[in-house]
């Protein structure tokens, strides 16, 4: 009958157990040491790293609409113009601000003339003092409707707030644009370039303002660009989850845009509070995890030793553990096959089958 073969460290430690259970002679030799893998602990406080990927900005981008509804007559821009602070970039049909500020401008001169003919006729006894006030409070009405009028009309150009380059034109000459529609995004080029990358809140929390980063693209060849964090979110995604991580990037090369996908290696420490007590070991390495405390077998002289540690859960592949010393030994392939006491040997995986 045909069966599958047993994986490389498998077979060696059946054969291991097989050898140890035959009948002993006067002048067979000790039992070799069951062969393990093993890997090192690391202080749960040593540095480490995060990896994100986001999208490449420009930390002031402006998108620019219109207060005041109306027809656009004129886009003077395209993506990838270079624009200057003050230059006209849109702009709509005024005909409808000019006739209301017209209407509001002949308003106002009529409350203007209503108030001194009623103080002339107040003076003579002719007219009483709350005529006057409701006079006065017309006047002030037909101002500020007139002072509005005004406002609007400036709005029907639309100007770029910086020097810089469009990045974006979402609409054609002859579209009637609403109020707060995005007609163009204006990209400021004198700020810089940042990346702003999505993070897991577990991942969020070691991040700290300042810390070294390097940041790839790519279509670019991926050679990392020197950064550092300038600004770590308050606010998690109500959808997702995570939280904004802004890093900027030092001397970017001129070929990055704003818009290109990015990938970020960010320097941290050890996260805050309780998660800074736990290491990070590969999960095969846990025994018998119950609640908060869980057992692994550390290598020790050439012994496996059962030890019992603080158990925080499995994250991915990895588990939570405490109570280690940095540079602890733990066995991870072969721990359920050794027993506390038990010789055994570190190999290298590498070798296996060979």
């Amino acid at each position: 009958m045909w069966r599958t073969p047993l994986p490389p460290l498998a077979a060696l430690l059946l054969a291991a157990s097989l050898g140890a259970c035959g009948g002993k002679s006067k002048t067979e030799a000790p039992a070799a040491p069951t062969p393990v893998e093993a890997v090192r602990v690391t202080a749960p406080d040593a540095a480490g790293a995060v990896e994100g990927a986001g999208t490449l900005e420009r930390r002031r981008e402006m998108a620019l609409s219109f207060r005041i509804p109306g027809v656009l007559t004129a886009m003077k821009v395209e993506a990838g113009d270079s624009v200057r602070a003050g230059q006209l970039i849109a702009a709509i049909d005024p005909a409808g601000v000019d006739a209301r500020q017209q209407q509001t401008a002949a308003d106002l001169d009529r409350a203007r003339r209503d108030v001194e003919r009623d103080r002339v006729l107040f003076d003579k006894g002719y007219v009483s003092k709350q005529r006057i006030d409701d006079r006065q409070s017309a006047l002030k009405a037909a101002q500020a409707a007139y002072d509005a009028a005004r406002f609007d009309r400036r709005w029907a150009s639309l100007v770029s707030p910086a020097s810089g380059v469009v990045l974006e034109r979402r609409a054609q000459a002859g579209e009637v644009v609403a109020a707060g529609q995005v007609v163009a995004r204006v990209a400021d080029l004198s700020s810089p370039l940042v990346l702003r990358l999505p993070l897991a809140a577990r991942d969020a929390n070691r991040v700290r303002v300042g810390d070294a980063a390097e940041v790839t693209v790519r279509d670019l060849g991926g050679q990392p660009v020197t950064a550092r964090v300038t600004r770590v979110g308050e606010a998690a995604d109500t959808r997702t989850g995570a939280i904004l991580v802004e890093v900027e990037l030092a001397n970017p090369p001129a070929a990055l845009r704003s818009g290109q996908v990015a990938h970020a290696r960010l320097n941290v420490r050890a996260a805050p509070g309780q998660a800074s007590a736990y290491a990070r070991i590969p999960a095969e390495a846990v025994l018998e995890a119950n609640g908060q405390r869980a057992f692994v077998f550390r290598f020790d002289g050439g012994k496996a030793r059962r030890a019992p540690v603080g158990f925080g859960g499995f994250d991915g592949d990895d588990a939570l553990v405490s109570g280690l010393p940095s540079g602890a030994q733990v066995i991870t392939a072969g721990a359920g096959f050794v027993s506390d006491g038990e010789a055994v040997r570190v190999i290298d995986p590498a070798h296996l089958g060979r």
